[in-house]
């Protein structure tokens, strides 16, 4: 759904433009951030494990643009990961 009139899609790209390179990177990195928190605090209080935390924020950040098999690679070496860590 998209509601917002051309012209303000415009303005809106006009303004962003008006940044620097380097506020919309960390523009972007701040909306990456931040929505990584809402998936955790989304998450919290189920009971997880890091390493399924991990796999969790993982899989509701990317799981829309791999394929299934490469996702079940990529979610073994998240776990692989975060249990190696919490040896060490």
């Amino acid at each position: 759904m998209n509601d917002t009139t051309k012209a303000i899609q415009a303005l809106f790209h006009q303004l962003l433009m008006q940044r620097s390179g380097e506020e919309r990177l960390i523009m972007g990195c701040e909306m990456f951030s931040t929505s990584r928190a809402l998936i955790r605090s989304s998450l919290a209080g189920k009971g997880l494990s890091e390493s399924e935390m991990a796999v969790q924020i993982f899989l509701r950040t990317y799981q829309n643009d791999f394929p299934p098999e490469i996702l079940e690679k990529m979610m073994k070496r998240v776990r692989m990961y975060w249990e190696n860590r919490q040896a060490m």
